[in-house]
């Protein structure tokens, strides 16, 4: 892949890219109904490969906060064209990576010289470039290492970015601008922490002994001592990405155990220590050789306060949605159903969300769930089709925790369904306050 020699760091360069591209979206929708005249039974799939195409170049160009938003939309497969997911996919595993000058600026910045003299051996050719920083293969004292370094300016130009970023997510989501504007401070939070590469360290050492003796899970070891706010060393992990391991047809009982590595990695956090990895993407995690799931990032945590975590696994308890008072107090607990709700609103509510949250909650139900059911998840995104139409559902419902929360939870049942896993669903419960 072609190196990126520079990269838009201002204020005034990012935007000027954003209008660029928003021009560039312009001459496309020109072009289509230029065509759609003389043939008006014309689909979109043209144009939305082009917008997808023309927005995703951009994005992948300015990096950052931008780049990321089209990594989480990916995830969100029932929201977006499959032109866009199909193109945004592509920001899960590679963007076109920095040239070597510019990160040996970042290193001579960090530590005050560059790599080689910190490493016995530093590739400059990145191995993978993603949405917040690009890896390096380097060694140590004979040890295989991964550098992780950030994108210049990454950390500087979130708030504006996103800012720029609502005019594309207005056409793409279909969210009211309140709702839109509470999705993007919840997401602006945890970007700030994301770039925070000294946070990072902290909390992969801390997760990955939390978490040490889950089984089939494993985590690299972290240098705080070769890392800065820019920098992350830790050491190299053998292994496949999702894509790659699936296409060596690996059998089903290996499928299932990686399935289950999986579920425990993210019930354990949940239930265990309050707090989740909160970015379930492929390119976060490995198939080792010896059959394991190694975790190799931890950028993303989002903590689960106790006024949340409650009445959110409240609604999965046995019996709970039975209990009509029950069900409709977690539900303004979650501010799901409001203060202002009239009678008949809160009877809508109601029984919008316990045929929503019965759906969401099946895998919870019995011991064992197949994720390789089709129609489990055809009911999950005819659901979330057919509520995007309602204009009950116009306006924001529901707490900020939701956003990561739920993005977390469905991203685990997509990877899980990836592999058409069968899985325990029963190894960690939650522990609910009476």
């Amino acid at each position: 892949m072609k190196t990126q020699e520079s990269m838009p760091t201002t204020k005034v360069e990012r935007s000027a890219k954003f209008v660029k591209t928003g021009f560039q979206i312009g001459g496309n929708y020109v072009k289509h109904y230029s065509k759609k005249l003389f043939n008006p039974d014309l689909s979109r799939d043209e144009l939305n490969e082009d917008n997808a195409t023309d927005i995703y170049n951009s994005l992948s160009q300015l990096k950052g906060s931008a780049l990321k938003i089209a990594q989480m939309l990916s995830m969100d497969k029932n929201i977006l064209p499959k032109a866009y997911v199909n193109k945004f996919t592509q920001s899960q595993y590679n963007a076109p990576p920095l040239s070597g000058p510019l990160i040996i600026k970042t290193f001579t910045k960090s530590f005050g010289k560059s790599p080689e003299k910190i490493f016995d051996t530093f590739n400059l050719n990145s191995i993978q470039a993603a949405s917040i920083g690009q890896v390096h293969e380097a060694t140590l004292d004979g040890k295989k290492l991964a550098i992780k370094v950030q994108y210049p300016g990454v950390g500087d130009s979130i708030s504006s970015d996103l800012k720029l970023v609502k005019p594309f997510a207005f056409r793409l989501l279909g969210m009211s601008e309140k709702e839109l504007n509470i999705y993007i401070r919840e997401v602006e939070e945890r970007l700030l922490e994301e770039t925070d590469y000294e946070l990072e360290v902290r909390r992969s050492i801390k997760f990955s002994k939390a978490c040490a003796n889950l089984k089939n899970v494993v985590f690299p070891t972290y240098y705080p001592k070769l890392s800065s706010n820019k920098i992350i060393s830790m050491d190299w992990m053998e292994g496949l990405h999702l894509k790659e391991f699936l296409a060596t047809n690996p059998s089903q009982k290996l499928k299932n155990k990686i399935g289950q590595a999986l579920w425990d990695f993210y019930n354990f956090q949940q239930h265990e220590l309050r707090a989740v990895h909160a970015d379930p993407h492929p390119g976060n995690f490995l198939i080792t050789p010896d059959e394991k799931l190694a975790v190799i990032d931890f950028g993303c945590i989002k903590e689960l306060p106790e006024d949340f975590y409650n009445p959110f696994f409240s609604l999965i308890a046995p019996g709970l949605m039975d209990n009509k008072a029950a069900t409709i107090k977690a539900f303004r607990e979650l501010e799901m159903i409001q203060p202002n709700d009239d009678k008949k609103q809160i009877e809508f509510y109601h029984k919008a969300y316990k045929e929503m949250i019965s759906l969401f909650a099946l895998p919870y139900t019995s011991k064992t769930f197949d994720f390789s059911k089709p129609e489990f998840f055809e009911q999950l995104y005819a659901w979330g089709e057919k509520i995007a139409k309602m204009p009950e559902f116009k306006q924001p419902r529901g707490v900020k925790h939701f956003i990561y929360v739920n993005r977390t939870n469905f991203g685990l049942y997509t990877l899980l369904n990836e592999l058409n896993a069968t899985v325990r669903t029963d190894t960690f419960q939650p522990h609910l306050s009476k």
